[in-house]
């Protein structure tokens, strides 16, 4: 009876773990994915899990937040915070699908479901979110100055003109007009690009390059050390998450995953990562809006 007894419980053992582990571990070993999550019924996070893929919009030119190399891969903060959001509903980073999305072309691919989220630089601002909702906002970018990495004078827009500096940036560009402010007309040196603008750091044609910081910490990284930027930030630029218009599940969702990612090191991992090997410093997440 005895030897039958040990029998049957070693049987009904191996059956078990063969099911859910019998005294063993029974955790999804899955990396970067959640465990079988589940979500109610008609969201967007249920039909995304049970698809078991996602498609990112993201930016395909901007280095350290999204860039695609020379490798097909893209690269970036942006793509590290999709991959925590997909992570969430059980995604992994080979059920991804990144679609280069420029700026002019975000709302439209979020309408018209070509894309079921944006992170690509995006700015939430009151115009956007009369097309598409909004989460986070993820990070709190700003325009910034970027100088030579020797240069001392330059501390941040309001030591431009006691300095008599000459500042480059972009014709037409929102930054362009802002620095006005603190830059005599005389001293602004306008280029259709802003790696024309890095080329006239470079050579000493102008002592500045201004625009928003995530372009300059792009072009500073490019630079191999040769620029710095002053850090300084002098306008508010809060980057979000784009979703459908009026997807309150699905932007309570992406609040939950990056309230835990924040808690957890995630987050910081992910700029540590990317744009963290420029800047050496670490934001932390900023105050999360309400989902409307």
């Amino acid at each position: 009876m005895r030897r039958r007894w040990f029998a049957a419980t070693a049987l009904a053992c191996a059956v078990t773990l063969a099911v859910a582990g019998c005294g063993g571990d029974s955790t999804d070993k899955t990396v970067g994915a959640a465990n079988t999550p589940t979500f109610a019924a008609g969201t967007t996070m249920a039909r995304l899990a049970a698809a078991g893929k996602v498609t990112v919009g993201t930016k395909f030119d901007q280095p350290l937040f999204g860039l695609k190399g020379l490798d097909g891969k893209v690269a970036g903060f942006d793509v590290e915070i999709a991959k925590i959001i997909s992570a969430g509903m059980g995604i992994n980073e080979s059920g991804i699908t990144f679609v280069e999305t420029p700026s002019s072309q975000r709302e439209g691919a979020i309408q018209q479901g070509k894309v079921d989220f944006v992170v690509a630089t995006y700015t939430i601002n009151d115009k956007r979110k009369q097309l598409v909702s909004f989460a986070g906002p993820y990070y709190q970018a700003g325009q910034d100055i970027m100088v030579k990495k020797d240069n001392t004078t330059i501390t941040g827009p309001e030591s431009l003109r006691p300095a008599n500096a000459k500042v480059c940036s972009v014709s037409g560009s929102t930054p362009a007009e802002k620095i006005k402010q603190y830059v005599d007309a005389s001293n602004i040196v306008l280029f259709d690009v802003y790696s024309k603008c890095a080329d006239a750091l470079r050579t000493g044609q102008v002592d500045a390059v201004t625009t928003d910081n995530v372009v300059l910490l792009g072009l500073a990284d490019a630079s191999g050390g040769a620029f710095k930027l002053v850090d300084k930030p002098f306008t508010t630029e809060p980057y979000g998450i784009g979703i459908k218009k009026g997807d309150i599940a699905f932007c309570q969702f992406i609040h939950e995953q990056l309230t835990a990612a924040s808690a957890d090191g995630r987050y910081a991992k992910a700029w540590q990562s990317t744009a963290g090997k420029v800047t050496g410093t670490t934001p932390t997440l900023p105050t999360l809006a309400t989902c409307s």
